[in-house]
Formats: C-alpha cells, sequence, structure tokens
C-alpha cells in the first residue's frame, strides 16, 4: 500500500495539512461556519468559539454514533479506560482526544501537521484539559513498546503513503490485549464508486489523468478546493489481508452516516424521504467510513 516517492509525497502531506486543517468550516481549512438560522459566522482560528463551531459540526456529521456515556460513546468504551494510556494517532484540531480526556483517560494525541498539534494544545489549555500532545509521524512513533491500552485513529492514516507501517507502529505500542480502533475510507462506497470513480473518472473522463489514488485524493478532502496530495481509500479485504494480519478477533462496521446526503444530490431531500430501512440497509453496505476494531494478541 506504498505508492510514489514516499519522503516527497510525505512533505507535500505536511504542508498541505497545515495550510488547510480540518476545521469543518464551509470551505475546507476557513473558519467561516455556517449558524441553525442560515447566517454565517467567522471566527479566530484557535478561539473556543472556533473549537465550538467546529466540534458542533463534526459531531452533526456523526450523529449516529452517540449516546448516553458521551459523543462517539457507540464506539468508545470510555469507562473501560478511565485512568488508562489512550494514544490517538492524528488528532486534528482536538475533538476526539478532548473526549478522551474529559471522560478520564490518560490521552496523548499526536499529529504529522503542526498547526494540529499547536491548536490541540490550545484546545486542552482552553477548556482546561490534561493530555501529552506532540507533533510526530504516525509511522515512527517515540514510545516505548506496549505503552498504551486503546490505540485509534479517526480518518487519518488513509492520508499516508506508508500505512502498513502506521498499523505497524500502532500494534508496536498496544499492550498485549490492549485494542485499537481504526477509521478508513471505504472504496467500495457509494462515494468513490460513483462520485469519484463513475461520475468524475469515467463521465467526466478525469481518469485519462489521474488513476483511483489520483481521483481519491482530488475528490476526496477539500475536493472543492483542487483535493489532497494523498488519499487511499480501502477495502474490507485489504484491511484484513495486508493491514492487520497481525491483530486477534477483528471486526469491521461499515458507517454510512454520508449516505443521505449523497443520495440528495440524485434527488432533492431523496436520503431523507427513503424508508428509515432502506437508508440503513444502504449505510450498512456503501458507506463512506469503515470502523476496523481488533486486539493485540496476549503472549
Amino acid at each position: 500500500m506504498r505508492h510514489g516517492d514516499e519522503p516527497e509525497i510525505k512533505a507535500a502531506i505536511r504542508e498541505w495539512w497545515a495550510k488547510a486543517p480540518m476545521t469543518y468550516a464551509e470551505t475546507h481549512g476557513e473558519v467561516e461556519y455556517r449558524l441553525p438560522d442560515g447566517s454565517m459566522e467567522r471566527v479566530e482560528l484557535g478561539s473556543r468559539r472556533f473549537f465550538e463551531l467546529a466540534d458542533a459540526v463534526f459531531y452533526r456529521w456523526n450523529d449516529p454514533l452517540h449516546d448516553a456515556t458521551g459523543k462517539f460513546g457507540r464506539i468508545f468504551d470510555y469507562a473501560r479506560y478511565r485512568g488508562k494510556p489512550v494514544l490517538e494517532v492524528g488528532c486534528g484540531m482536538g475533538c476526539m482526544a478532548s473526549n478522551w480526556a474529559a471522560q478520564g483517560a490518560k490521552i496523548t494525541a499526536i499529529d504529522l501537521n503542526p498547526v494540529a498539534a499547536a491548536q490541540t494544545s490550545r484546545r486542552f489549555q482552553a477548556f482546561g484539559l490534561e493530555g501529552d500532545i506532540r507533533e510526530v509521524d504516525a509511522e515512527s512513533l517515540p514510545f516505548a513498546a506496549e505503552s498504551f491500552d486503546f490505540v485509534y485513529s479517526w480518518g487519518v492514516i488513509h492520508h499516508t503513503p506508508g500505512i502498513r507501517k502506521a498499523v505497524e507502529e500502532m500494534h508496536r505500542v498496544l499492550r498485549p490485549g490492549g485494542r485499537i480502533g481504526l477509521m478508513l475510507y471505504n472504496r467500495d462506497s457509494l462515494l468513490f464508486r460513483y462520485f469519484v470513480r463513475y461520475q468524475e473518472g469515467l463521465i467526466n473522463m478525469e481518469s485519462r489523468f489521474l488513476d483511483n489514488l489520483g481521483l481519491a485524493s482530488r475528490y476526496s478532502d477539500g475536493a472543492r478546493e483542487e483535493g489532497n496530495p494523498h488519499t487511499w481509500p480501502v477495502t474490507q479485504a485489504e484491511v484484513l489481508r495486508e493491514l492487520i494480519p497481525m491483530f486477534a478477533h477483528p471486526e469491521i462496521r461499515v458507517l454510512g452516516t454520508d449516505v443521505p446526503e449523497a443520495l440528495d444530490t440524485w434527488w432533492p431531500r431523496l436520503g431523507r424521504r427513503l424508508p428509515l430501512s432502506w437508508r440503513k440497509a444502504l449505510a450498512r453496505r456503501l458507506g463512506w467510513s469503515l470502523w476496523i476494531t481488533a486486539e493485540k494478541a496476549r503472549a
């Protein structure tokens, strides 16, 4: 799963994400947000208001994953890891890491992007949270073996050319019996199959110039701003065969919170008009996100 000149690509990835961090704003990397009443609000990057508005969008996108235990409580077992060391690989603006800190975990959060690491540190200071925030390459973690009870990454390592190396590092720093959680983009999704490969690649003839890696990079994160340097969605078969064979008890869920909105582009409000059972079935098969969990085998 390596593609091209890795040092050159990784430098481009670091620079691109530093210039266009994941702010969840109306325009990728910017800081202007649409409010519930339809008005727009521009905020200062790193302000308390910025974090509140960015989080509101992120939480809304992932609404089905929340429960009474907290945001993302349907996938994160906060109680199990309270007081224990947890590592986030690719912290972005620090939303998920802050939830872990608030839930009592000993959170360490890393990111290749210096802006992400700085803003996550600023968030923790603003909200009075404790955590170890560092600018670190996921493919070379500066932690001793068997340091963490839970290691996770949300929508990040498909942006590195050494994705297998990143997973190997996560495995190395995980304690025996500890668990890993990975959210990776799904190449068998509605978004990639139809909107990227068919609509852009075939109908708009972009495949004359771009292979699948190029199409995914151009038409995923930052698509309206000409795309990002490297995005490689994976298939479930690739995950099991190439990424996590060193782990035990793997499970993969397809998360399809994007599907209703994608269907709306075919027909206004189509995604909301379909029966709920249909929407759930489509989401389970064609969602853009794979949530992968597994355990590091005990000695």
